[in-house]
């Protein structure tokens, strides 16, 4: 695996004074009038640094030397934060983080949709650590060091870095990333072994081996005494997420619970599911709030995944309409509907940037509809729910730029007011913002 292509420039350190934060954790600072951004840098430090990157309309480096720190810098708890590209927010003050990250949302829906909303929510806050339970980790052996690495990337570059641990993986994986490494060394396919998939739930780990040829006895004899070791779930992928089948134990249901809507939801471990438990429960309880459910409404739910908001939805409204793009995730959110007992609730698998007005499920209207798109947003579909005069939206986003977008034509175009907007930390020390936003409109 090669560098990255970018050039990199000469290393003489330069001293510089740190303007503000970027939206992805680097300190902005300026050099002869051009823009640099500089890793591991904070707001109002003085700092030397050397450049990584060289481009027309700005520079990227990285922090030598911290000459005037920031009193809100902390030292970072991980070993490696300085080399391993999963983290860019360890020596910032966690309460800064989220600060920071519910400015970035607050200036794009300024900056980009030309709205501001009427309140601005407390942050949602969970753990800090060990709270990372979906992950893909690389697999890479490296001739030169005669060593097999397990992990995530180094920063400005495609290598892996050499990690002994990572502190925002739960535990049962982020102590044990030597451990696999050893495992997958003793191999014979180790060079075939090109991904680790990460999934936990809330009892149990499953990693899933992602192999270009099948392991052979030997082979499998070891992952089983591994997983047997650890407690830990071995799941082997061949080809496609369709051929993920279990090696040890040979019968796996994971599953993770929403104790306060009394539902249980099981989930395959290639899935989509939210990385951080704490948050996910907290999320789901304020959206339901937001949304206002009353026992008389019919509720819409795009991009519904496997049912994480819609049943516990279901638990309130009259009835509930969740469609998702992946027929396989509706699927699954059927059968958690059906487990859990809940029959006011159907599930559809439906292209959601085409015309949905002509689909069967559409017609009827809906009361409310809470949308989490991916991180492209959910901007083809707006205008089909400004035609049903939906009196209230929920939009759950990854993406504060899309959401800011979104917002600006829901309420530029479409009349609806942004009520409540704020973020959730659930990417502690990355930064990665997620958020949630309240739309209403009066009925006409």
């Amino acid at each position: 695996m090669s560098r990255s292509n970018r050039k990199r420039p000469e290393r003489t350190p330069l001293r510089v004074t740190v303007e503000k934060l970027a939206h992805d954790g680097r300190g902005v600072a300026r050099v002869e009038n051009k823009t640099v951004f500089i890793d591991g840098a904070l707001p109002g430090e003085e700092v030397t640094f050397s450049y990584v990157a060289k481009h027309r309309n700005y520079d990227e480096g990285e922090v030598v030397e911290v000459l005037v720190a920031s009193p809100d810098r902390v030292a970072p708890r991980c070993s490696h934060f300085r080399l391993c590209g999963g983290c860019s927010m360890q020596h910032l003050d966690s309460e800064r983080q989220i600060a920071a990250k519910q400015q970035v949302l607050l200036d794009d829906l300024k900056h980009i949709g030309k709205v501001e909303p009427k309140e601005v929510l407390p942050p949602l806050r969970g753990p800090h650590w060990g709270y990372r339970r979906k992950a893909r980790l690389g697999v890479r052996y490296v001739i030169k060091k005669e060593k097999l690495l397990v992990g995530f990337r180094e920063k400005h570059t495609n290598f892996l870095a050499d990690l002994s641990r990572c502190e925002t993986l739960h535990p049962s994986v982020g102590e044990r990333l030597q451990e696999l490494a050893v495992l997958v060394r003793e191999l014979e396919c180790f060079d075939q072994i090109p991904q680790i998939e990460v999934a936990v739930d809330d009892t149990q780990t499953a990693l899933v081996f992602r192999v270009f040829v099948a392991p052979g006895e030997g082979d499998r004899a070891k992952l089983r005494a591994f997983a047997q070791a650890h407690d830990l779930c071995i799941f082997l992928q061949p080809g496609g997420n369709d051929t993920i089948a279990p090696l040890w134990p040979e019968q796996v249901a994971l599953s993770y619970a929403l104790p306060e809507f009394n539902v249980n939801f099981r989930f395959g471990p290639s899935d989509f599911t939210q990385v951080n438990t704490d948050i996910n429960r907290d999320m789901v309880s304020r959206a339901v709030r937001m949304l206002d459910v009353q026992p008389e409404d019919r509720v819409l739910d795009l991009f519904c995944g496997l049912g994480n908001f819609t049943l516990p939805i279901a638990r309130v409204a009259r009835a509930v309409v969740g469609v998702e793009g992946s027929s396989e995730l509706v699927r699954r959110a059927r059968e958690n509907a059906e487990r859990n007992g809940l029959t006011n609730v159907t599930f559809h698998a439906a292209d959601l940037a085409a015309d949905l007005s002509q689909a069967p499920w559409w017609q009827g209207g809906f009361d409310k509809v809470l949308l989490d798109p991916p991180r492209s947003g959910a901007q083809e579909t707006l205008s089909h729910l400004a035609r049903l005069k939906i009196a209230r939206i929920v939009y759950v986003s990854c993406n504060p730029s899309t959401l800011a977008r979104d917002a600006g034509i829901l309420v530029n175009e479409f009349g609806y007011k942004l009520e409540q907007a704020g973020v959730m930390d659930m990417f502690p020390h990355t930064a990665h913002v997620e958020s949630i936003a309240l739309f209403t409109r009066g009925k006409k």
